[in-house]
């Protein structure tokens, strides 16, 4: 798959850091210098961490696994949403639930909750019961659904987990790592990237950034179900 140059890249804003006393330290060799007190993310070195992380997810796609898409922060959501949707595989975007790796079987209980509930409801069960319950029932279906609709078909550990917006999700990368799940994620300047697997040095505010990083990352999804068609 083709990658963006470093002019597309330069274009998109994928450079633009965070200011120089934001910088965590371990983000050093990301990058290439200050400019006006913001420092700027080396773009030769997000081509070359960008291809590892799509030759991983192209593999992964391959396989047949699953990559769980994590991105709450608000320029992220509607982006990291319509992604994961576009390859069929499930998502987060309100926020992360306490054990959601570490004690899965509860998202899963959850979701044939849901599921069950919906069905109920499509059949006009909820009928028999008066307006006040059916009001309260209505309540809890879409509650659920902010909750869990991205993980209806989420019934094991992913293969892997990709985030946008790292900072905001310290309880995801702390249950990744724990239960041993690869971690692909955009490292902004100011981000952690000490637990993640494949890191893509990227501005992760930035829609026009993130678009460009989702983008790619979905291409390689689709090029990896490709090959497996193909075998």
């Amino acid at each position: 798959m083709k990658i963006p140059t470093l002019l597309e890249l330069l274009e998109a804003g994928v450079h633009f850091g965070h200011q120089t006393s934001k910088r965590y330290p371990k983000t050093k060799p990301y990058i290439f210098g200050i400019r006006n007190g913001i420092h700027i993310i080396n773009l030769e070195k997000t081509v070359e961490k960008l291809k590892e992380a799509l030759d991983f997810i192209k593999e992964v796609a391959k396989r047949n696994e699953i990559i769980l898409f994590l991105g709450s922060k608000k320029q992220a959501k509607d982006i990291v949403k319509k992604a994961a949707q576009e390859v069929n595989m499930p998502y987060i975007t309100e926020r992360w639930l306490g054990g959601t790796f570490t004690n899965l079987s509860t998202i899963v209980k959850n979701v044939k909750k849901m599921k069950k509930m919906e069905e109920e409801k499509e059949k006009g069960e909820f009928k028999k019961y008066t307006k006040k319950e059916q009001s309260k029932f209505g309540k809890e279906i879409e509650k659920l659904k902010k909750l869990f609709e991205g993980l209806r078909e989420l019934n094991k550990l992913p293969e892997a987990l990709f985030i946008v917006g790292l900072n905001e999700e310290e309880t995801a990368v702390k249950e990744a790592v724990k239960k041993k799940v690869p971690i692909i994620a955009m490292i902004d300047t100011n981000s952690k990237p000490q637990n993640v697997t494949y890191p893509i040095p990227a501005n992760d505010d930035g829609v026009k950034s993130i678009k460009m990083i989702v983008n790619l990352v979905v291409e390689a999804i689709k090029e990896g179900k490709t090959q497996r068609d193909i075998k």
